[in-house]
């Protein structure tokens, strides 16, 4: 169980290098002339992002690598479902910017879906004394109020493209249902889940998105 946890020096570092770089990377995306090489450093913030997250996990033991694979797993299949059958979020299709693509999703978008339930999961967490399953709806709410900002960003941007250019509702139905069933294998899993830097990144997230819907409407 989460408990609040203090800041410590190097975790404040890691949160002012994150912030700085976002920072950089949103004038880059709304006010610099060179818009198409800060897109190309989109997949490497992402990796960065990941790389300074789970470097304050605090054990990483066989249920977290299980974890991680299964949902990173499962977010890259529900996107290959998605591109495919329009089952899950309706019809869309990737651009280039995310990197390297299988089966036309970009690889590292399993990657973000493991960074958002790890990160949502652990900020619902704090809230100790509601059960969990509760947890488990209010991290998935959070996954999808995100998903509410990105999205426009994210056409925007030309990480994707939807038919009619139209964000339908059934995304935000999709992204609810498979955020919900992830949110309660997180919350179900024997993994240490005191990782005190995950909330400020999933908060980090809200922020440069948010700002980024903004400046572009």
């Amino acid at each position: 169980m989460n408990t609040l946890l203090p800041i410590r020096r190097k975790e404040l570092l890691a949160i002012i290098i994150l912030v700085i770089f976002y920072a950089v990377g949103f004038y880059g995306l709304i006010f610099s002339s060179y818009q198409a090489y800060f897109l190309s450093l989109v997949p490497f913030n992402l990796l960065l992002t990941n790389f300074i997250l789970f470097f304050f996990h605090r054990a990483f033991s066989p249920s977290f690598w299980v974890f991680a694979l299964v949902v990173f797993s499962a977010g890259f299949l529900a996107e290959v479902l998605g591109i495919h059958t329009a089952l899950l979020f309706g019809h869309y299709t990737y651009g280039a910017a995310l990197g390297w693509q299988l089966f036309q999703v970009p690889v590292i978008i399993g990657l973000n879906w493991l960074m958002l339930v790890y990160t949502a999961g652990h900020t619902v967490n704090y809230f100790q004394r509601i059960p969990w399953v509760i947890k488990a709806v209010l991290g998935a709410v959070l996954m999808v109020a995100l998903d509410y900002f990105i999205e426009p960003v994210a056409v925007h941007l030309d990480f994707w493209s939807w038919q009619g250019n139209k964000i339908p509702v059934s995304n935000f139905v999709g992204w609810f249902g498979v955020a919900l069933l992830l949110q309660f294998y997180f919350q179900k899993a024997t993994f240490s889940k005191n990782n005190p830097i995950a909330p400020f990144v999933f908060f980090l997230q809200f922020m440069f998105f948010g700002l980024l819907s903004w400046a572009i409407l």
